[in-house]
């Protein structure tokens, strides 16, 4: 309900009352090299004394300090290598003579400061709390110029107080498929989509660079007038978008002046309170700046997106933020486009029906490759710009876009010094329709003729440019993969259209890769014949008649499986499943302490810690036909993965002595190699959940009464209990047991019991026709044993 003057205001309206920035630049005369902290307290006690009271009144009433997390804590791959307070909202607050009872560090995306307003916003209006300092800093390009000296500031505090540190929450930004095959930076996402988008409105590439110039040039006045921007350069439409020395491409369709500048050292604050507070402190109501219109939207990672040229979040945020204000976009006086990359501002910019010329201008602040892109916080500097023009414009309307991860999370706030009180969100109705439409299927292992749906080049003009492509294959199905080969290349770093051209697709256990021809791909990615090796570096491999004997021979690791290691044991269990005189297969572990400890995590360290092959772990875990039986042999521990391998086997026999378990959650995993799936079809569910969700250990007995193992050995001798499985198995039809083994498979995907059993029916077409079935029924009648011959 909107309220008209200010003495309806209910004292539990949330207002603004004091923003502030702060920034530095190398060079300046009066560059003092400040840490983040040290930043952010200048920030913060500029947004204190711009509510116009003595700002240590206003430090003293501060009863939430929330900090936006840096780039130094966004990923786990982040650092600080100069050090950082264990608690910047507490480090700020020492430094302005705040204490506060709770101290926030927000979840890492470009959207947070917006969100962070909204939320608090909320509590306030819930009457939760009353004062809310949300602050941002950054000091990248410090940072980056100190690690350049011999002599180096320490920025490190340990400060003792409750923090609530909200961790990364960075799932859905990106996938494994993506950091597989090296997008995993900005740029590369950011050009896919972009590449989408400009096929979809049919522009060449050198239109589009015209369209994307055009779309910029207006932002680098705006900069040039802003006292806190990084660069006060005037470019024109095609100082950007034309590549030279000085702006060479960067990506395909990037320059780089096209792209997010973030070696910037930039604070913004903001001070929140509740109406009844601000009047308590003396702050005078013309001061005060309400918020009309929010929401906060999430698309489904990039890869699911049915349109990667689109974010029908961001429509739908910017559209429910305007109508929950009550206005349309005609009303908004000044807005502020979260402008990292083009496409962030153009796919905004079409939802609100606005030109790159519009005369309000489509940023408030410069802009992210202009003003500076200071890590997840630059919109709180665009609030910061919103809330001042709005009080040198009474009445009129500002408007906040804020996004995160790859056009991931968006939030949008609508600003205005006209009263009104806080309206309930409508964000997770507006969530629910968005989540409703269709996600595109993945092949995570591509192969065969494909066409390409988007793409992009880093570096394409150097030597070592790189190339991704997302396309589709035959039945629809997106991959991404690995531009290979220089004809590839040329064509997608050249001036044409390579969308919808025909590529070719291969996998392997570490990436996909596409050629522009069949016979390049089969020349520089060969497919690996199919066979057993003279010898293998983790395995022993020994044959015996129809019976293969696989053992893991890596007992100082405890037969953990490293990356070699599944790459072999997948080959061997193609060649076994090939080799038309070999029956049954035994797999063990070498050594009487483990059968496999699982993922050997130190030889996955790095970027081949993701390579995996299609037949999943150890070649078996996501293998969708094992036609062959496979004996576990399990001689001590079966942790983890190996617990996972044994479980995709058909047959399980232990050592007195074999221990049982899944222990990812202890160490922040979990057992996703198919423990999550097999073991509570195989042991009591509540037992299986006992032993997921805590790590729990079972020994063989246990494993034997629940049904896990169907046989136990004397301690030593469970290699020769799977030889005589394996020996009552090979004197049973060949074509009778993997008859079974497929039935049983199929059977298991069927839920309806009565539907398994008439479908199983079907087995008897193979079965009754084959050889071993006229050799079994031959061999009964004249009671002999049977010569079976597997066909």
């Amino acid at each position: 309900m909107a309220i008209t003057t200010a003495g309806d205001i209910d004292p539990a309206t949330p207002v603004i009352v004091g923003v502030g920035q702060a920034s530095e630049r190398l060079g300046d005369a009066d560059y003092r090299g400040l840490g983040e902290a040290d930043l952010a307290a200048d920030a913060a006690r500029a947004a204190f004394a711009d509510t116009g009271v003595d700002p240590a009144q206003v430090a003293a009433l501060i009863d939430v300090a929330a900090a936006v997390r840096s780039f130094e804590k966004s990923s786990p791959a982040s650092s600080s290598p100069l050090g950082r307070p264990n608690n910047m909202p507490r480090a700020v607050a020492a430094r302005i003579g705040m204490a506060p009872r709770r101290a926030v560090e927000e979840v890492t995306g470009g959207q947070s400061p917006q969100h962070l307003v909204t939320e608090f916003a909320t509590e306030i209006s819930a009457g939760r709390t009353d004062a809310v300092l949300l602050f941002g800093a950054e000091v990248m390009s410090t940072v980056r110029a100190a690690l350049k000296q011999d002599e180096r500031p320490d920025f490190t505090e340990d400060l003792e107080g409750q923090l609530e540190d909200r961790g990364y929450q960075i799932a859905g930004l990106t996938s494994i498929d993506e950091v597989k095959h090296g997008v995993v930076i900005p740029i590369a996402q950011y050009s896919l989509l972009e590449n989408a988008r400009r096929h979809r409105l049919g522009l060449s590439q050198s239109e589009y660079a015209s369209d994307m110039g055009a779309l910029f040039a207006p932002m680098t006045h705006v900069a040039e007038s802003n006292p806190h921007s990084a660069s006060t350069h005037v470019h024109s439409a095609d100082d950007l978008a034309v590549p030279t020395e000085e702006n060479r491409r960067v990506s395909v369709p990037y320059t780089r002046r096209l792209v997010s500048r973030d070696q910037v050292n930039q604070a913004a604050a903001v001070v929140l309170m509740s109406a009844g507070a601000a009047t308590k402190a003396g702050i005078d109501p013309s001061r005060w700046v309400f918020l009309h219109g929010y929401s906060d939207l999430r698309e489904p990672p990039l890869l699911e997106r049915p349109d990667l040229s689109r974010s029908p979040a961001a429509a739908a945020a910017l559209d429910a933020a305007l109508k929950m204000a009550g206005i349309g976009i005609n009303d908004v006086s000044s807005l502020d486009l979260y402008s990292c990359f083009p496409i962030a501002v153009s796919n905004a910019a079409d939802a609100l029906g606005l030109a790159a010329d519009d005369p309000r201008g489509l940023t408030v602040t410069g802009g992210l490759p202009y003003f500076g892109g200071p890590g997840n916080n630059y919109s709180m500097h665009a609030i910061v710009e919103i809330v001042d023009r709005s009080r040198r414009a009474p009445g009129s309307f500002g408007l906040v876009a804020a996004n995160g991860g790859v056009m991931s999370k968006y939030s949008v706030g609508v600003y205005s010094t006209t009263p009104r009180a806080l309206a309930p969100s409508t964000s997770d109705a507006v969530q629910a329709e968005l989540d409703v439409a269709p996600r595109v299927e993945i092949s995570r292992y591509a192969d065969g003729r494909a066409t390409i749906e988007t793409f992009t080049v880093l570096n394409p003009d150097r030597d070592d440019r790189a190339g991704t492509v997302i396309g589709r294959l035959y039945d629809g199905t997106r991959f991404i993969a690995t531009a290979d080969g220089d004809a590839l290349l040329d064509l997608l770093t050249g001036p044409g259209d390579p969308i919808g051209q025909t590529v070719y697709a291969r996998s392997s256990a570490s990436r996909n890769v596409v050629t522009a021809t069949r016979s390049e791909l089969d020349e520089r990615h060969p497919r690996p014949a199919v066979g057993f090796a003279d010898e293998y570096q983790d395995l022993i491999v020994r044959r015996d008649g129809h019976v293969l004997e696989v053992v893991i021979n890596r007992p100082n690791s405890r037969n953990a499986i490293s990356p070699a290691t599944n790459a072999e044991l997948d080959a061997v269990f193609d060649a076994y499943f090939a080799d038309p005189d070999l029956w049954v297969a035994i797999l063990t572990g070498a050594g009487d302490k483990a059968f496999s400890s699982g993922n050997d995590l130190a030889a996955s360290a790095g970027g081949s810690g993701l390579s995996m092959p299609e037949n999943g772990f150890a070649g078996l875990t996501a293998r969708t036909r094992l036609p062959k039986p496979i004996i576990a042999a399990v001689n001590g521990f079966a942790l983890g993965g190996g617990l996972e391998i044994a479980l995709a086997c058909h047959v399980i026999v232990a050592d007195e002595k074999a221990t049982f378990g899944l222990p990812e959650v202890k160490v922040g995993l979990v057992a996703a190699a198919g423990g999550l799936v097999r073991l509570p079809r195989v042991v009591p569910p509540a037992l299986a959940r006992d032993m997921i969700l805590t790590g729990r250990r079972i020994d063989a007995p246990e494993a034997l009464a629940h049904g896990l193992v169907s046989r136990v050995a004397p301690h030593g001798e469970v290699l020769d209990l799977a030889r005589t499985v394996a020996q009552e198995i090979l004197a049973a039809s060949p074509v009778a047991v993997r008859s079974s083994i497929s039935t049983m498979a199929r059977a298991d995907a069927e839920p309806e019991t009565v539907t398994a059993v008439r479908q199983s029916l079907d087995v008897l077409n193979t079965v009754l026709v084959s050889e071993d079935t006229r050799e079994g029924i031959m061999a009964f009648v004249q009671k002999r044993p049977p010569n079976w011959s597997g066909r």
